[in-house]
């Protein structure tokens, strides 16, 4: 454990998932290593390992915090709205995880190594605040659905979040694979984040 009063320890892992995120901006997964972050802080490379034994560790800390930023926006949107018809609730996930790119792409291209490469004390710490996404996702339908039967509210869990997984990779293409797919022959629409969420959120709650 790292010398120092708990705001201290907060504070700088606070500043090295700072720096995987800037990092993350401009470099890809595999280029990014522990020494790069290290060099992104005010502090010394080696000083990282009191906090995080991997780089997986310190990306999961990343998806932590996205998904805890996702559960603030849903908890605040129904915090406003005491009803919500189906495309209303459609419009607040779709803007919710428009606004979440980040947690998007890293869920999408590196989630098993990150947990493949972290500690069970923080993939535990990870899941439990995935489990609380999921449960203010069913909150929402219990409260703005209730009608829905619980197979459901289940199916609807079942089939979006495993969706959620595909999302960023359908978005967001590079010119390469614009090319590849013309090349192809393969008829691509694009569709933005809020676009594709919407349409699936809306054809769940329509089954």
């Amino acid at each position: 454990m790292p010398k120092g009063s708990p705001e201290l320890t907060q504070a700088r892992r606070e500043e090295i998932i700072n720096a995987c995120e800037k990092l993350y901006q401009t470099m890809s997964f595999k280029e990014i290593t522990i020494k790069e972050i290290g060099n992104a802080t005010s502090f010394t490379r080696t000083s990282i390992y009191n906090y995080f034994q991997t780089k997986e560790e310190i990306f999961l800390a990343l998806l932590k915090r996205e998904y805890e930023l996702w559960i603030a926006s849903l908890k605040e949107s129904m915090a406003r709205a005491d009803t919500m018809t189906k495309d209303e609730f459609a419009d607040m996930i779709g803007r919710s995880l428009e606004a979440r790119a980040q947690l998007l792409k890293i869920m999408s291209m590196n989630h098993y190594d990150m947990e493949t490469g972290s500690r069970p004390e923080h993939l535990a710490s990870f899941k439990t605040v995935y489990g609380e996404s999921i449960r203010t996702v069913s909150a929402a339908l219990e409260r703005y659905f209730p009608e829905m039967t619980s197979f459901e509210k289940q199916d609807f869990i079942y089939t979006f979040f495993p969706f959620m997984f595909g999302i960023y990779p359908y978005t967001y293409v590079t010119e390469k694979q614009w090319a590849a797919m013309e090349e192809a022959g393969v008829n691509y629409v694009f569709m933005s984040i809020y676009e594709i969420t919407y349409h699936c959120v809306r054809k769940l709650l329509n089954k």
